[in-house]
């Protein structure tokens, strides 16, 4: 990867890691566009250590939300906090490992038109999706039960183009709560999640005895998530608003529309990958 594919997928990341239109299928698209090489161990390392990066902005903005603790009342509830992060990851740990382990991941990771085809179902399901869940009260909170169930939903951001944001955001509503809260609850359970995805790429790419840790392929990851947490913090400050306001809908049609556009290039027996 040349410093403009890392630049610009990492803008991709940053802008999209938190909207619900998933940022892994939007830089696996980006990837094939710029010609990056598939199926690379340091590209798949790649997509999920700048993802970590553009988590990295929740801890910035809600920094006093992870790590004030000025009384003992704050203290117990930042521990109830950790306990509810850590409630809602488990689903997600246990169907990461299997899908990364049989090999799933990885080819999912590949497939544009899993990308194509989970974009346009989920957008069909976005345009309901207000209709069917938004029935949230501000009194409604987070608790031990809505954060195992929302970690359920978060599931099935194991297929590329699901969006993880999206199936815990609507996981939250699905329990009645309001679209802010359930939004603000998907930020702070991605710092696990995508912590331990991060921590489990490097691990195997050391047990696998790659050549990843070149100065290039290391300044590549520095560049790739200094850029997505810039972009993300941005975005999300914007998302959070416009949620609040909108809902989903305009997300929706974005899916369908870039989704469907993809399956009929596919279809036509265009390719995505530019050449030089």
């Amino acid at each position: 990867m040349d410093f403009l594919q890392t630049l610009i997928i990492s803008i991709v990341e940053g802008l999209t890691e938190f909207l619900p239109v998933s940022s892994t299928g939007h830089m696996i698209i980006a990837q094939n566009l710029l010609g990056v090489p598939q199926g690379d161990p340091f590209v798949h390392a790649f997509t999920f250590i700048i993802q970590f990066g553009a988590i990295l902005s929740v801890v910035c903005l809600y920094w006093k939300r992870f790590f004030q603790m000025r009384t003992k009342q704050e203290f117990f509830d930042k521990m109830k906090f950790y306990g509810l992060l850590i409630v809602g990851v488990v689903p997600a740990v246990i169907v990461g490992l299997i899908a990364k382990k049989s090999g799933l991941l990885d080819r999912l990771l590949d497939s544009v038109e899993v990308v194509a085809a989970t974009l346009v179902i989920g957008g069909v399901f976005m345009l309901f999706c207000d209709r069917l869940f938004n029935k949230g009260t501000e009194e409604n909170k987070v608790d031990w039960i809505r954060a195992l169930k929302i970690g359920c939903f978060q599931c099935l951001s194991v297929i590329p183009g699901m969006s993880r944001s999206m199936a815990t955001i609507v996981g939250g509503m699905q329990q009645q709560l309001t679209r802010q809260r359930a939004a603000e609850f998907s930020f702070f359970l991605a710092v696990p999640t995508m912590a331990g995805a991060t921590l489990l790429d490097l691990l195997d790419m050391f047990k696998e005895g790659t050549d990843w840790a070149t100065t290039q392929h290391i300044e590549t990851l520095v560049l790739g998530c200094i850029v997505a947490f810039i972009v993300a913090i941005l975005a999300m400050k914007w998302f959070v608003g416009f949620l609040a306001k909108y809902g989903f809908r305009a997300f929706g049609w974005y899916r369908i529309i870039v989704g469907t556009v993809i399956l009929i290039l596919l279809a036509t027996g265009h390719s995505l990958v530019m050449v030089d």
